[in-house]
């Protein structure tokens, strides 16, 4: 079961002094290691050996990135890029079938497929005639089961119903809809145009083909965004009564992602503004029925993500939260990651490098890490606080077989967090209360032995 989240015993810190004390820099947490520590050490040959070692009874959960956009939305944080021609995307199906065969000759035998996610980009770019050969590739390799969950991330501008139908043919039974933020002026920012009308079309024809899950994306800290334009949005979107929400804080990091250099950081909200847009908008979803899961999700409490937090059975993968709790996780594509139990692997992140490695009859591995007793002992607690913003410490350690003396850097870290309420330590069990739940993220920190010389590469954590 899963530890509640424990009550704050001082008097609550004020939100502008949380903003200004504790909005440092951290990863999303979304692995641990998170990719910063992924090398060249671990390689196809390394891959290979951990696919072999699969059980062959044991269900995977499969990923396939298809990186192409039919538009270059300036806040995106992807691996994609805009393409105006089907060409491109037919050559890149054919690299994932390609891909799939040097899979099937490295694995056992023809696994069981627990869940299928096809992310982007934008996957309702694929042909109806691609879509059909990349099924057929991914069922020759894997079994699929009639209950199959699959599910895809949709762009609705580009979506339509004769797409719609041909996916929920091969099995589409959840979703996720793009829309960020509803307001002119915003979309106008991004370059993102996308009228309410055309997001209710698209969830429209989902629902008659029997989706059960839509989940639709939202985003807050959006240059020219308003906490008028994020509630406003809000009210809209849930006329549409999504089974799942994700209300992500957007990562301005041009470093990285060169093209939002385009984006005016003059217009971008401060920190604690953007803690306001997220907190009203919780607060809108709780009245609305809405239950909060983690950090920047919501669901309804019959949707399976609700009762799997309540029941402590959450996880975040590299999609967000889950309830896929399958130990492997087969990534396809270019930039695509996987987790196995030995460790996580990453694709080649450019095209033609994935590309050219598939061709060559090799497995398109650019990096990735093994997993050592640390990183597991590590890792569980991160994700049991970035799930249920609690976490048993000595239940962990017990089952680590590790003291529970090897925290006390970890705690003492967490020491100003603790003087002002933010989390609470009682008879060793670590818990996040309602006020320090934004900085969720700063508390993983503290177990993460990584991050000191990392933290630059990361967003900021508020």
């Amino acid at each position: 079961m899963a530890v509640p989240a424990l009550s704050a015993a001082p008097a609550p810190l004020d939100r502008r002094g949380l903003v200004e004390r504790f909005s440092g820099r951290a990863p999303r947490y979304t692995s641990y290691p998170t990719a910063v520590q992924f090398t060249e050490a671990v390689d196809a040959g390394v891959y290979r050996g951990w696919l072999a070692a699969l059980p062959a009874a044991e269900a995977v959960s499969l990923y396939v990135h298809l990186p192409f956009c039919a538009r270059l939305c300036w806040y995106c944080g992807c691996n994609t890029r805009a393409v105006n021609r089907p060409e491109p995307v037919s050559r890149y199906v054919d690299g994932l079938i390609d891909e799939l065969a040097l899979l099937e000759a490295a694995l056992p035998a023809r696994l069981p497929a627990r869940a299928l996610h096809l992310g982007g980009g934008t996957p309702n770019l694929l042909s109806r005639d691609d879509m059909s050969r990349l099924f057929e590739a991914l069922r020759r390799v894997f079994q699929f089961p009639p209950a199959l969950e699959v599910a895809a991330e949709l762009d609705p501008a580009v979506l339509t119903r004769e797409w719609v139908l041909a996916a929920a043919h091969h099995g589409l039974n959840r979703a996720s809809l793009g829309v960020q933020d509803l307001s002119p002026a915003v979309q106008r920012a991004v370059n993102r145009i996308e009228p309410f009308e055309v997001v209710a079309r698209a969830a429209g024809w989902l629902r008659e083909v029997g989706v059960r899950s839509l989940n639709l994306d939202l985003m807050y800290g959006l240059p020219r965004q308003t906490q008028a334009d994020v509630l406003t949005t809000l009210r809209q979107v849930l006329t549409l009564r999504p089974e799942r929400l994700a209300l992500f804080g957007y990562a301005h990091v041009p470093w990285m992602k060169s093209h939002q250099q385009l984006i005016d950081e003059a217009l971008l909200p401060g920190p604690a503004e953007r803690l306001d847009q997220s907190e009203a908008a919780a607060e809108l979803l709780a009245v609305e029925g809405y239950v909060r899961i983690g950090l920047d999700h919501f669901a309804l409490p019959t949707d399976d993500l609700a009762i799997a937090q309540r029941v402590g059975r959450l996880h975040r993968n590299f999609q967000g939260y889950t309830t896929d709790g399958a130990d492997t996780l087969i990534g396809l594509g270019a930039s695509a990651i996987g987790r196995l139990p030995q460790g996580f692997i990453q694709n080649q992140g450019r095209e033609l490098a994935w590309r050219q490695a598939v061709a060559a009859g090799d497995l398109p591995v650019a990096r990735g890490v093994a997993l050592t007793d640390d990183d597991r002992f590590r890792g569980e607690i991160i994700e049991r606080l970035m799930c249920d913003l609690a976490v048993d410490l000595a239940a962990v350690c017990a089952r680590h077989a590790r003291p529970y003396q090897d925290l006390a850097p970890a705690l003492a870290d967490l020491a100003p967090l603790l003087e002002d309420g933010l989390v609470v330590l009682v008879d060793q069990r670590l818990g996040v209360t309602q006020d320090g739940r934004p900085v969720v993220r700063s508390v993983c920190a503290a177990f993460d032995r990584y991050l000191d010389g990392a933290a630059g590469r990361h967003a900021k954590a508020l």
